[in-house]
């Protein structure tokens, strides 16, 4: 939630740390669940819930609210450990993910957990979501809110995702934003080989959008492209934000392997003691 006075950048890779740990430890504990694309979309949802977005968890239907979707609706851990984090239930229930009555569904579900705006999963969906959305705010709400999307890179291959931005930018939703987890795999390997997005820069500008390039793992990076998105008008915005799959776990990093794969306890130990010795060094940045 945005607060008079910002988070610093140690600040929030701090915070970004500590939810890669409950995404490892949530994982664990479930046995199941997708690792890697919720690994590597850590800091942009870290600096979109922490330093960009207005919001109050005590009213999640507060109607000035910005709102958010996970297009990538895979990667809920991550979504789960940012909304705990931020309030909008306890950290404890986090590790009821995936079980059997839980609120913590595999992917996302409007109708059961506060902070929730679209229940997703279906690649491709989820944009054209915040579409709808961003319309409604626009034309019949009325209302200054701004609307973010998540995409993964793989998802970039689904046709209703084009047609989705055709549409925004056809009606000069300035008030859309979506971030592409450009981690370059996807469940069945690298997505250059499964189904080539690239020019995907070229693509998303060629249809009418603003395209911002960002390194996805650099908070100054984000939260300027974050703000140089909400100066925009007249079009909707894009950061392509390249990312890591398994950001923060060095045997996670860069391995397809782990896109479905829940850590074993073995392997939850020894990803926890990288990132409290990535927190030490946090602490003793200038």
């Amino acid at each position: 939630m945005k607060t008079e006075t910002s988070l610093t950048e140690k600040q929030l890779k701090k915070i970004a740390c500590g939810i890669r740990k409950n995404i490892i430890k949530m994982l664990t504990e479930s046995k199941s669940g997708h690792s890697g694309g919720s690994l590597s979309a850590v800091d942009i949802l870290t600096s979109l819930y922490f330093y960009k977005m207005n919001y109050k968890p005590a009213e999640p239907n507060w109607p000035e609210r910005d709102r958010f979707v996970l297009s990538k609706g895979h990667a809920a851990p991550a979504l789960y450990a940012v909304l705990a984090e931020a309030g909008y239930f306890p950290t404890e229930e986090l590790k009821t993910l995936r079980k059997f009555g839980t609120r913590l569904q595999g992917h996302p579900d409007r109708r059961k957990l506060p902070g929730i705006e679209a229940s997703t999963g279906s690649l491709g969906q989820g944009i054209s979501i915040a579409c709808g959305i961003a319309l409604c705010g626009k034309h019949i709400d009325k209302k200054n809110y701004r609307v973010y999307a998540l995409l993964g890179d793989g998802e970039n291959q689904e046709g209703e995702v084009w047609e989705a931005a055709m549409s925004a930018a056809h009606y000069k939703l300035d008030n859309l934003c979506a971030v592409l987890d450009y981690n370059g795999l996807q469940i069945d390997g690298f997505v250059k080989d499964v189904m080539n997005i690239d020019p995907i820069t070229d693509k998303w500008r060629a249809f009418g959008w603003n395209v911002i390039e960002a390194d996805g793992h650099n908070i100054k990076e984000l939260i300027k492209a974050l703000d140089d998105a909400e100066q925009i008008k007249g079009k909707p915005s894009i950061i392509i934000a390249k990312t890591i799959k398994g950001k923060g776990i060095s045997f996670m990093e860069g391995k397809v392997k782990y896109h479905g794969l829940a850590p074993t306890y073995e392997e939850c130990e020894k990803g926890l003691c990288e990132l409290e010795e990535y927190e030490k060094k946090i602490s003793e940045e200038a």
